[in-house]
């Protein structure tokens, strides 16, 4: 595992959640507030966000299935398989409902447990996964999630190909995801997240969405990012035409990855959300 340089102060460790061992940070007191990442991420990309919101907050960030170090079966990477994780987190961790904030997969993945387990829920920041995202976009994100299965030489050939990737992301931003989401091997590094369980999540995500929004009965916050190319202004229309009552925020300089990129708009979004 490579040293996790930009995670001072919090506390790393794994839980059981209802027969599955994830793998959270934590830090901070108060009322509970779960962070889950995108796809093929983990729990570190939160971070910067953890650090200013840990003064009111217990933040707990979660390595999704498969994600990170937590458990990786050989299945059961559906939306229902994911709501049962965060529900079995909530209730290991008996601290009352909890605010869920989802990046991508982990938006999709709350909101879905927002709906089917309302009385462990308190709110949900849902940033950047809608229902109606086009399937020219859900392709184009099975590409690059397939794209990063391999063997990398060494650390500056992981930021090198993350870069790429993720190009409007902070260099620091980059070097988080580098560090914390890849472990040696004899050749190398790959990733920590499985390419089994990835392939499965990826088409996981075209699954329908609209009865989870429309069952939600919890606050839930949308955020966009203006320049996102998975989630359309398009998409963003259509879901608040379904849900006209959920607040939406568009941060127009952001890509998909309004958190990394954008943290001091999403800390606001956040904390605005929180505080009416």
């Amino acid at each position: 595992m490579v040293a996790d340089t930009h995670l001072d102060g919090m506390h790393s460790r794994r839980i059981e959640a209802g027969g599955i061992a994830l793998n959270v940070r934590e830090a901070g007191s108060g009322p509970l507030m779960l962070f889950f990442h995108g796809i093929t991420a983990n729990s570190a990309v939160f971070a910067p966000l953890m650090a200013r919101l840990s003064n009111r907050f217990t933040t707990i960030a979660v390595d999704q299935r498969g994600h990170g170090r937590s458990d990786k079966p050989d299945s059961g990477y559906d939306a229902d398989s994911y709501s049962r994780d965060i529900a079995g987190l909530i209730r290991a961790f008996d601290r009352g409902p909890a605010i869920l904030v989802g990046h991508s997969l982990g938006s999709r993945n709350a909101v879905t447990a927002a709906a089917r387990y309302p009385d462990l829920v308190r709110s949900v920041v849902a940033i950047d996964f809608t229902p109606y995202i086009e399937a020219e976009a859900l392709d184009a994100l099975e590409a690059r999630v397939n794209a990063g299965s391999r063997v990398f030489e060494n650390l500056d050939a992981v930021e090198a190909y993350l870069q790429a990737r993720y190009p409007n992301l902070p260099a620091a931003a980059v070097k988080i995801r580098a560090e914390s989401g890849f472990h040696p091997v004899d050749a190398g590094l790959v990733p920590l997240a499985s390419p089994v369980a990835m392939a499965q999540t990826v088409t996981g995500l075209r699954s329908d969405l609209t009865q989870a929004y429309r069952d939600v009965n919890r606050p839930v916050l949308i955020v966009r990012g203006g320049r996102s190319k998975l989630v359309s202004a398009a998409a963003l229309a259509k879901t608040s035409q379904l849900r006209p009552d959920l607040p939406v925020v568009v941060v127009p300089d952001a890509d998909h990855y309004v958190n990394e990129v954008s943290p001091d708009i999403t800390l606001k979004a956040i904390t605005n959300f929180i505080d009416a």
